[in-house]
């Protein structure tokens, strides 16, 4: 092994033996779905906004997003990490924050399929949510994985598929141990102490790469030199970029995504109390302007480091074609690290991404089993179900839902971004109105609800077929979508628009169709009152 290896492996070791040990400590206070779930609603707004950072941020952004928009708009990518902390942090923790906390600790809701249910007195709206939460998670969790055995094929110079497998097992393993055993208490201290590590991390990362091409400015004036057919000479280093229009759409799919997110809304019903809200709103936004506009900047360089085999881009490091046409633009970053870092940094990045990673992933998995156990099961059981095989059945399905991600993210060939856009298009494209306007509006009705979650699912699974399974069969849609100003071919431009879709075609079904249960709205709207 080299120097860089072996202080990489043994910073790796000392970090999942912590992970590890918090795990086991947090166990002894986690008796009940309540403490499993909530953490007996003990975390402050430090922790929690950390979680909320930490959960929002994994390899997916640090290896594919950085990687892939870095690639296409240069130094404008910062803009996406700009709108992810003002829109995605500052604005969410402002509308969401409060009236979350008011109505679900009210409605005693434990997860956003139990918020659908009581705000608006339907069973069969829990249970469909719970559907789309369990299946939709997945693939995020793949694209996870996908980001973090890349990051160690680069450390560790790990060339075969059995090592790329084994990397994703171990850490499907660490982060099983300790959510397993402590729960939201093992997840919000662990999310504080890896939200510290990523700060620190991708500071002195942004440093170092610049520092390689001779500071910021010389960095940027580098990037105007770069020849690409593609885009007009010198608009990677402009403010807005070269395609100022689909980066919008990146700001919106990676900014308002979050708000309609099980596992980060989840954050606002385990906070403490609602004064913690003021507090955990500027912390958060201050953690995600550093590590999310940190990535992005840094992405926005990987064209120094990295060339195609047609000689588009300035670096030695050769980035191929993928299968379907493009570049491999997960493989940018790790490249890119790899040249510009001394070995000391290199196990440091290594355990930012693992930070970042396990802490999304422990959110994820978290989130994902108690709406199982929850929302789907606990009901189907017909009171067979108490509190303590709950508790039981919830560990059960995090190991569950681990092993089904870890099988999908063995395809390698599945891009980081795609899997990603898909699950947070489905997501926040069924959720984000109805969750919205049931905090706001007592005229939210359920048919507008279905109307949501129908055309979240149904649309992204639609683009899922035609863009991706059936793209060559489906040329000509393929071609007519791509050429619109706004590429709705791109999932994740797609997945933006089932977002605005949402927040519009609530309220307007709402209008005209039945409204709920008067007694339901009242009780749900008196968590303002006291």
């Amino acid at each position: 092994m080299s120097t860089s290896q072996i202080i990489t492996t043994v910073v790796v070791v000392l970090y999942a033996v912590l992970m590890v040990a918090i795990g086991i400590i947090t166990s002894k206070q986690t008796k009940s779905v309540n403490d499993f779930v909530f953490a007996g609603n003990k975390i402050g707004p430090w922790m929690t906004a950390f979680g909320f950072g930490t959960a929002y941020f994994s390899a997916v952004v640090f290896i594919g997003y950085a990687g892939q928009f870095g690639w296409g708009y240069g130094i404008s990518a910062a803009w996406i990490g700009i709108g992810n902390a003002i829109i995605g942090a500052t604005l969410a923790w402002a509308v969401l924050g409060k009236r979350t906390r008011q109505m679900t600790k009210h409605l005693d809701a434990k997860t956003m399929p139990d918020f659908f249910e009581k705000r608006y007195g339907s069973h069969a709206l829990k249970l469909a949510s719970a559907v789309v939460v369990f299946l939709f998670m997945i693939p995020y969790t793949a694209s996870v994985y996908n980001g973090l055995s890349r990051l160690f094929a680069m450390a560790f110079e790990l060339k075969s598929d059995n090592a790329y497998q084994y990397v994703m097992i171990a850490m499907a393993v660490l982060s099983a141990i300790y959510v397993v055993l402590g729960g939201y208490s093992a997840t919000a201290v662990n999310d504080f102490i890896q939200g510290i590590i990523m700060l620190v991390g991708i500071a002195a990362v942004v440093i170092c790469v610049l520092n390689n091409q001779g500071g910021f400015s010389a960095a940027v004036d580098q990037l105007a030199s770069v020849k690409d057919e593609s885009i007009p000479q010198g608009s990677l280093s402009w403010a807005f970029g070269p395609d100022p229009i689909n980066l919008f759409g990146v700001v919106i799919l990676t900014s308002l995504g979050t708000w309609g997110l099980p596992q980060m809304v989840h954050k606002f019903y385990a906070i403490r109390d609602e004064k913690d809200i003021k507090r955990g709103l500027v912390i958060s936004t201050v953690f995600c302007l550093i590590v999310s506009g940190g990535c992005y900047l840094l992405g926005g360089f990987t064209r120094l480091f990295n060339t195609t085999e047609a000689g588009t881009g300035l670096g030695s490091n050769v980035i191929q074609k993928l299968a379907n046409g493009k570049l491999e633009f997960d493989a940018m970053v790790p490249a890119m690290l790899e040249t510009a870092l001394p070995p000391l940094l290199i196990g440091l990045v290594v355990v930012l991404v693992l930070s970042a990673s396990l802490s999304t992933l422990s959110a994820l998995v978290l989130t994902s089993s108690t709406t199982m156990a929850h929302d789907l099961i606990r009901p189907a059981s017909k009171g067979k179900l108490n509190d303590k095989k709950e508790f039981t059945v919830m560990r059960v399905l995090i190991l569950v839902f681990l092993l089904i991600s870890v099988v999908i993210a063995m395809n390698k060939n599945a891009a980081i971004t795609t899997l990603m856009s898909y699950s947070w298009g489905a997501l926040s494209g069924s959720f984000l109105g109805p969750f919205l306007w049931g905090l706001y509006s007592k005229k939210t009705t359920k048919a507008a609800v279905w109307v949501s979650f129908a055309m979240g699912v149904l649309l992204t699974v639609g683009h899922m077929c035609i863009f991706t399974f059936f793209r060559e069969s489906c040329a000509g849609i393929v071609s007519w979508a791509a050429g619109l100003p706004l590429n709705l071919a791109s999932p994740i431009n797609a997945g933006a628009v089932l977002m605005l879709l949402s927040l519009i075609v609530t309220p307007l079904v709402s209008a005209f169709t039945g409204k709920c249960d008067e007694k339901t709205v009242e009780n749900a709207f008196s968590a303002y009152q006291k």
